[in-house]
């Protein structure tokens, strides 16, 4: 707090218009609701079902919490400020929001490469399957995913916590992020500029190569099953390949492009930070039936 001078910011969000804040309002309370209904489905569904033990599905669990904070990191502040005429967020809120938004966005980058693995180990080497995905083995990935996260999140809030803040406080965006927040600053931001999009831009592309290499092996061994079982990998290759272009496009453009920002980018935003986490439950649901009969089983046997 003591490189600033500025104690609060004040969020433009989406749009400046009246009544298109009241549609913004509505939508993404919807949209927000939805996506804690339906992550909180999938997350207790495997937790209590005893159907679901094999390692794709504890991924999964991971992925549906990751979704659940992530969107509640964002959603809520923009579904507030669309009915509120002050628009404002502290310097540490700022700064917390960017730490926490960094921390689960990486986590969830992390569980999706780590269940494109367990989908390869499955389908290329399904008699090894067992040894190579233990219990133990999922459990140690997770933590190590969780690391990761931290130490990412921990470098992207170090950079701005450097940085005075003393004129302008308004950021056109609906949450606190990195490259808006930077225009803000009263030095010159490049160097730091060039440190975040290797930071955020080489996570998001490496990622994205290493799931697009994952899904060619997968994808290139399918010639060698049966036909349920190329029918059944399709499936369920096609729901991830599904959820990784909903998620990575978008963040490639935001932080692994050249140095600047465009009005559109608080709108790209919006699919890595809500529609994504939304989509995602719906994807492994509707395109799983394993899934689906364990939720039907186990809530009907709850109520």
């Amino acid at each position: 707090m003591e490189n600033s001078s500025v104690n609060e910011f004040i969020l433009l969000g989406l749009t400046q218009d009246v009544l298109k804040e009241k549609v913004v309002f509505v939508i993404f309370l919807f949209l927000y609701l939805g996506t804690l209904l339906a992550n909180f489905l999938i997350v207790m569904t495997i937790r209590y079902s005893q159907t679901l033990g094999s390692p794709m599905y504890f991924f999964l669990f991971y992925l549906s919490f990751v979704d659940a904070c992530l969107s509640t990191i964002t959603a809520p502040r923009l579904i507030v400020d669309s009915v509120s005429e002050k628009k404002i967020i502290f310097y540490n809120e700022c700064m917390t929001q960017i730490f926490a938004f960094h921390f689960f966005g990486c986590m969830g980058i992390l569980v999706l490469v780590l269940m494109s693995f367990d989908r390869y180990v499955a389908i290329c080497k399904p008699l090894r399957y067992t040894a190579i995905m233990s219990q133990r083995v999922c459990g140690a990935l997770v933590r190590l995913a969780w690391m990761g996260s931290c130490i990412h999140s921990s470098a992207q809030i170090l950079l701005v916590l450097k940085l005075p803040f003393c004129g302008p406080n308004v950021i056109d965006h609906y949450f606190c992020d990195m490259q808006p927040l930077l225009k803000l600053a009263c030095v010159d931001t490049y160097a730091i500029n060039l440190l975040i999009v290797f930071n955020s831009g080489t996570i998001c592309m490496v990622s994205f190569l290493l799931l697009l290499i994952s899904y060619g092996f997968i994808l290139h061994s399918l010639s060698n099953c049966s036909t349920e079982g190329r029918r059944k990998a399709l499936s369920t290759c096609t729901s991830h390949i599904i959820v990784i272009i909903l998620f990575f496009v978008p963040c490639i453009y935001i932080y692994a492009r050249p140095l600047t920002v465009f009005p559109v980018d608080k709108m790209v935003a919006v699919f890595y930070t809500i529609l994504t986490p939304l989509l995602n439950p719906l994807i492994y649901t509707l395109r799983n039936a394993e899934v689906k009969q364990a939720m039907r089983k186990l809530w009907c046997n709850k109520i």
